[in-house]
């Protein structure tokens, strides 16, 4: 069976198993087994391919039937351009979250910073950073020692090992060096919304770095206290947060004494990330 026919027959199944991206799914896969570009499958639609090939297609054409994440079934994921390694031990990197790196690198372009990434996964934001910002360093955390071994290869492959750290770490135990720049995407959603999720996600994804608890804001409080002494003087937080989560987030930040700096806004115009930075107490009485 040629390429074209082979992806129909997949595009096929897939639309019947209501997975709304088919045609895109079918076409990633098969790429990734075949080790070739997307772009040769549609530009060399006749070619033949072998029996091993169709066997393996097969197989994972069943994973993805039974929602399991394009992302896991290859074991990558891109974001800022580059592959990034990921499996079962971490999230899925967003398309969203791109939009708080263009943010961040447009502030300190040009600039000598030391970052902190808490919660790090894949290392997809404090890599993709130091991508951009080549004089930088930083440091990624994660309480799962499975999702560092993961971010240690994407650091790696992407040539970045001499500037990025990865460590295992409870952030209520970490109290290493100062910053001028600490980033978290930490998990945001209510325990109680976790079950309105899509099955790729539910079904799929690490529980631990999706459940904020009773109303999502358990981890980003952690964030916001443990950065208050974390961060240099004039330092910046960006933390992601959760739909109709600014209000409350806000609140929080001026409580432990952050202004806002900045926020980032989503392609449904939904506030996805806040930048602000620590005020000290001198500022606070002028």
């Amino acid at each position: 069976m040629n390429l074209e026919n082979t992806i129909k027959e997949a595009t096929k199944k897939l639309k019947n198993n209501n997975i709304t991206s088919h045609v895109l799914d079918a076409q990633i896969i098969l790429a990734d087994i075949m080790g070739i570009k997307r772009e040769f499958l549609i530009t060399n639609d006749k070619i033949s391919i072998s029996e091993d090939v169709r066997e393996k297609y097969n197989i994972a054409i069943d994973r993805r039937i039974n929602n399991e994440p394009v992302a896991y079934i290859i074991g990558k994921k891109e974001f800022w351009s580059e592959n990034f390694f990921t499996n079962k031990s971490t999230l899925v990197p967003r398309p969203e979250t791109e939009l708080l790196i263009y943010k961040i690198v447009d502030i300190f372009k040009n600039k000598r910073i030391n970052i902190l990434d808490i919660g790090t996964g894949t290392g997809c934001i404090l890599l993709s950073l130091l991508k951009e910002l080549n004089n930088s360093k930083g440091t990624g955390i994660d309480i799962s020692s499975k999702a560092i071994r993961i971010a240690k290869m994407n650091s790696k492959n992407l040539n970045l090992i001499n500037r990025a750290k990865f460590k295992t770490f409870d952030l209520n135990r970490y109290n290493c060096d100062k910053y001028d720049l600490i980033v978290s995407n930490p998990p945001y959603i209510p325990s109680k919304d976790i079950k309105k999720l899509s099955k790729d996600i539910i079904n799929f994804e690490p529980r631990n770095a999706l459940d904020g608890g009773f109303d999502g804001l358990d981890l980003i409080k952690k964030v916001i206290y443990k950065s208050k002494n974390l961060l240099k003087r004039n330092g910046l937080l960006a933390i992601e947060i959760g739909f109709n989560q600014y209000r409350r987030v806000s609140e929080i930040l001026k409580y432990y004494n952050f202004r806002e700096y900045s926020k980032v806004i989503d392609y449904n115009r939904n506030i996805r990330c806040i930048i602000s930075t620590k005020v000290n107490f001198f500022n606070l009485k002028n």
